[in-house]
């Protein structure tokens, strides 16, 4: 749509060059035919290199704008970008794609439905009651067990193996809060990328992102009943044990291993190679790597033990 259709959207100003919008995105990530917001102080860096054709963004904020860029001028920037992302949000499915597309020696179930537009390598393994969503590319060598929901867009990448009832691209728990306590859906546009050699267990949830890709990185091992935030980066060789919980945006190096029931805060960044035992609880970034943690709040293992031990004498 056009930049004044956005602006008349959100009830504000508009003065600039009226182009044509094509999709919204971060300040970061977004290009010339885009839209973008702010509305957390720790983006506001951002705004002077951000290459986005208008920022949805508070009054106080409009003069620290790149010169490339129109200010839309809202009382709530949160709840603005909320109403716009639906106005973006793709078709659940699209009758106008393409027949989907299926490999060599794939054995995929009568019962398996695979949307319009989506894409399958050779050797694939899809059995009864899977979903694949629209413009869905699956790489070769995959196998899928039954009722796995794989939603538009994602992405999954080469000898990938994925459990019963695992939800891929579930939108991620994401809404801006008025005034009035009223709560406003903000449509996760992005998608799920998962690389080659994953495995994903059963009734595991991995939502898509905002803006962008939630991305899983190659040789990742996710047990059952895991949940993993819109907009997390997992890395390399990663292990996550059932019951994990990650919240959005939180980015962890390569070889983190979590135990059972541990959880992340959202917008982290956690060191390669770092362990976390059962029911740990991050809650501030880890940058140093190949370190063992415990407990909530969250110490060192060994600090952590030396702590159990004391509390048990004190109960005798």
């Amino acid at each position: 749509m056009k930049l004044s259709e956005v602006a008349s959207i959100l009830q504000c100003e508009f003065h600039g060059k009226d182009i044509e919008i094509i999709g919204m995105n971060t300040l970061k990530d977004a290009k010339e035919n885009e839209v973008s917001f702010v509305s957390n102080s720790k983006y506001v860096k951002d705004l002077k290199d951000t290459n986005a054709a208008a920022v949805i963004l508070s009054e106080n904020l409009a003069s620290e704008l790149s010169v490339k860029s129109s200010p839309l001028v809202t009382e709530n920037p949160y709840w603005s970008m909320a109403i716009l992302s639906k106005y973006f949000a793709p078709p659940i499915e699209d009758t106008k794609l393409p027949q989907p597309k299926i490999g060599k020696n794939c054995n995929i179930s009568q019962q398996a439905t695979i949307a319009n537009g989506a894409v399958i390598g050779d050797n694939c393994t899809i059995l009864a009651h899977v979903y694949i969503g629209a413009e869905v590319t699956i790489g070769n060598n995959t196998v899928i067990y039954p009722s796995v929901t794989v939603y538009r867009d994602c992405k999954i990448g080469n000898d990938c193996m994925i459990h019963a009832n695992t939800v891929i691209g579930s939108d991620g728990f994401g809404f801006a809060t008025n005034n009035l306590g009223e709560h406003k859906k903000i449509y996760q546009n992005g998608n799920v990328v998962i690389e080659d050699d994953v495995e994903i267990g059963s009734n595991t949830s991995i939502d898509r992102a905002v803006f962008g890709s939630t991305l899983i990185k190659k040789g990742v091992r996710i047990d059952n009943l895991v949940q993993i935030g819109h907009n997390c980066e997992i890395g390399e060789y990663c292990v996550m044990v059932s019951q994990v919980g990650l919240a959005g945006s939180s980015k962890f190096g390569r070889n983190v291993v979590m135990g059972g029931q541990a959880a992340a805060s959202g917008h982290l960044e956690v060191a390669a190679f770092s362990t976390f035992a059962a029911r740990s609880g991050i809650t501030n970034s880890i940058k140093e790597p190949g370190k063992t943690y415990a407990g909530f709040p969250l110490m060192g293992h060994r600090q952590w033990l030396k702590l159990q031990a004391k509390l048990a004498r004190l109960i005798k």
